[in-house]
C-alpha cells in the first residue's frame, strides 16, 4: 500500500489522491472501515482487498474512497455525507449480527455491495465466504491427526462471520467426538496473548488451537515458546488468513488460505455489476484451502 494515505477523520480522500470535497461527481466507490487505525498497519487482509478492489476499479475509470472511523455510527454519519453525491456506490464489511447500517443504506436508497455476511441470501448484492464449512474443513484436519482438545480464538463475537465460525467449530467437534472451547479475541496482538496464555494455564490445555487472524496466531506462537510449550510437538497451530507473517514465523504457520486480492477483484466486479443496473445477485469467493505448514503436527501421545 506504498503511497497511499489512510484516513481517520476529516475530509476523506480518494485513493490516488484527490479530496472528495474538490470534485462534483467523483467516479468514486465508497468503503468505511469501522477499525483500529493500527490494525490496519499490521494485519494484511484488508490491504490486499483493497488492493483487488482497486486494481479492478481503476480499469474502469473508477476510484476507491477509503474512509477509517472508530465505530458503525461514525460509519453511518459518513454514509449520510455520501448520499449527496459523493461516491457511486457503498462497499460494507464486517456484518454484524444486529447491524443498522443496511437498513441505512436501504433508506439512502445507495447502491451497495456486501462483503461476507451470515448467508447469501441478502437483500443487497454480495459477495459471500462460506465460514462454516472452511471452519468444518479445519477442524477436520486437526481431528484427524488425533486432536480431542481443541480451542479456538475468535475475533468479536458480534461479528456475523464469527459466530457463523464459531458454531461450526463447536458443532464439528461434538460431531468428531472431541471437545472445544472458544475465547473471544479482537485481532489484535494482546488479545491473542492474553487468550493463548489463559488457554494453556488450564488443568487439560488444549492440543491444537485454531486462531481467527494471523496477528493473534503469531502472539500465540510467542506465549507457547515462553510458557516451554513446543510448537508442533505438544501444541498445533492453526491461524485464519494466510500470509507473509504466517510464512515468516518460525515454525511456519498452518494457516486456512484465501485469495483475498481475488476477492478484492470479486467484490469490484460485484460492484460494476450494480453500477451498471445489474440484478441483485450472490457471488460466492473460493473456499478457504487449508496450508499445512510445521505448526500442526499429530496430537501428543501422553
Amino acid at each position: 500500500m506504498t503511497g497511499r494515505r489512510w484516513h481517520a477523520g476529516g475530509p476523506s480522500r480518494l485513493l490516488g489522491g484527490t479530496t472528495l470535497d474538490a470534485v462534483t461527481h467523483a467516479d468514486a466507490v465508497g468503503l468505511v472501515l469501522a477499525r483500529p487505525v493500527r490494525l490496519l498497519g499490521i494485519e494484511p487482509f484488508f490491504a490486499e482487498l483493497i488492493s483487488g478492489i482497486e486494481e479492478r476499479l481503476s480499469g474502469e475509470g473508477r476510484s476507491l474512497l477509503l474512509h477509517v472511523v472508530p465505530d458503525h455510527a461514525a460509519e453511518i454519519a459518513a454514509y449520510r455525507r455520501w448520499s449527496g453525491g459523493g461516491v457511486d456506490a457503498v462497499v460494507v464489511v464486517n456484518l454484524a449480527l444486529e447491524d443498522q447500517r443496511l437498513d441505512v443504506l436501504t433508506e439512502l436508497g445507495m447502491p451497495t455491495v456486501v462483503v461476507g455476511g451470515p448467508t447469501p441470501d441478502l437483500p443487497f448484492a454480495n459477495v459471500w465466504i462460506d465460514n462454516a464449512r472452511a471452519m468444518r474443513d479445519a477442524v477436520g484436519h486437526l481431528t484427524a491427526l488425533g486432536h480431542r482438545r481443541l480451542a479456538r480464538v475468535s475475533g468479536p463475537a458480534a461479528l456475523a462471520h464469527t459466530q457463523a465460525r464459531t458454531d461450526a467449530f463447536l458443532d464439528e467437534c461434538a460431531r468428531r467426538g472431541a471437545q472445544g472451547v472458544v475465547v473471544e479475541g479482537d485481532y489484535l496482538e494482546d488479545s491473542g496473548t492474553r487468550a493463548t496464555r489463559s488457554l494453556l494455564g488450564r488443568g487439560s490445555p488444549p492440543s491444537a488451537i485454531i486462531f481467527d487472524n494471523d496477528v493473534m496466531a503469531i502472539a500465540g506462537l510467542q506465549v507457547a515458546a515462553e510458557m516451554g510449550v513446543g510448537v508442533p510437538d505438544r501444541l498445533s497451530l492453526l491461524a485464519w488468513d494466510d500470509s507473509a507473517l504466517c510464512r515468516l514465523a518460525h515454525p511456519a504457520l498452518s494457516a486456512m488460505s484465501l485469495d483475498v486480492h481475488a476477492m478484492g477483484v470479486q467484490v469490484a466486479d460485484c460492484v460494476l455489476n450494480v453500477l451498471a443496473d445489474g440484478p441483485v445477485r450472490s457471488y460466492t469467493a473460493p473456499l478457504p484451502r487449508l496450508v499445512a505448514r510445521g505448526s500442526t503436527a499429530p496430537a501428543p501421545t501422553d
